[in-house]
């Protein structure tokens, strides 16, 4: 059976790697521990049964509880198989923030690391241009970077 495990939110990693750390060494009716991208402040523990992950989980740090409705197989097929959120942002391209505090902004990609889902950008239309670094769930592109053929 698959619970969903309250976190603190932006701990998710660590909390899993800690509980997987534990698992290891003495539950045996613990058998995987997921953390799923874009599910803030939540883990999935797969268990024997809810006492097993309630007590697993207890008394560790950054965990605030276990919801007691457990997750059937169709709900974690469509969890993992989600599609990446990710587009297909290039270096140039010019992008418009829908979330976050520069909601509304327009911004020039610098630079791509996918493997960190991140985009430093530089924001147009403000007096001093500052490099930020931000996700890149975080916006969309407006305007594809001009391919320079000669």
């Amino acid at each position: 059976m698959y619970f969903v495990v309250k976190v603190t939110s932006g701990q998710e990693r660590i909390v899993a790697n800690m509980l997987q750390n534990k698992a290891s060494k003495d539950s045996p009716n613990v058998y995987s521990i997921m953390v799923v991208e874009g599910m803030r402040g939540y883990i999935i523990i797969e268990a024997a049964d809810e006492l097993a992950c309630r007590e697993f989980v207890s008394k560790e740090h950054n965990v605030r509880g276990v919801l007691s409705k457990p997750l059937s197989q169709e709900e974690i097929d469509k969890l993992v198989s989600m599609p990446s959120k990710a587009q297909d942002i290039q270096r140039d391209d010019i992008v418009e923030f829908n979330a976050g505090p520069f909601k509304g902004y327009k911004a020039k990609v610098l630079k791509i690391d996918e493997s960190k889902n991140d985009m430093t950008v530089e924001l147009m239309d403000v007096v001093v241009p500052i490099p930020i670094t931000t996700k890149i769930n975080t916006a969309k592109v407006i305007q594809k970077a001009k391919n320079v053929e000669e």
